[in-house]
């Protein structure tokens, strides 16, 4: 069985997202979630016993469950995301250039067209989607 397809029909029942999904060395998995508010350690508990019983009933082999937050500096992996914090700083890497480089940090202002809208330096640059590869939130204090 697809374990990321299982969290994502799972979690969103329990009134969480799923933000990202790791295999661990050693045959473990790291679960990162969040929900409106933000995600407490009984959250994390919650997630954790559940995922525990279904992984059984499922019948999946795992060593090690690790449930968390996924930090202040959130990985942006979908279009919904970039779209949920604009307005927010973030620090984005590409697999290709786009304007002579491939690490940007600025302000998201959105996704038109498939390519996220990055302000920085006074102006405004399109990222398309298919070109992020990792995008995190840069949180500001």
């Amino acid at each position: 069985m697809d374990v990321r397809l299982l969290l994502e029909n799972t979690l969103p029942g329990l009134g969480y997202e799923l933000v990202d999904f790791e295999l661990t060395p050693g045959g473990g998995f790291r679960v990162f979630l969040d929900k409106p508010g933000g995600i407490t350690v009984e959250d994390c508990v919650l997630v954790s016993n559940h995922l525990t019983r279904l992984f059984m009933v499922e019948n999946i082999d795992y060593e090690r469950l690790e449930v968390s937050s996924p930090g202040l500096d959130r990985p942006l992996k979908k279009e919904s995301d970039f779209v949920r914090f604009s307005g927010q700083r973030a620090k984005i890497k590409t697999r290709m250039p786009i304007e002579q480089q491939k690490k940007f940090s600025g302000r998201l202002a959105g996704v038109v067209d498939g390519a996220v809208q990055l302000e920085f330096e006074g102006r405004t640059v399109a990222i398309p989607l298919a070109v992020i590869d990792k995008a995190r939130l840069d949180p500001e204090f």
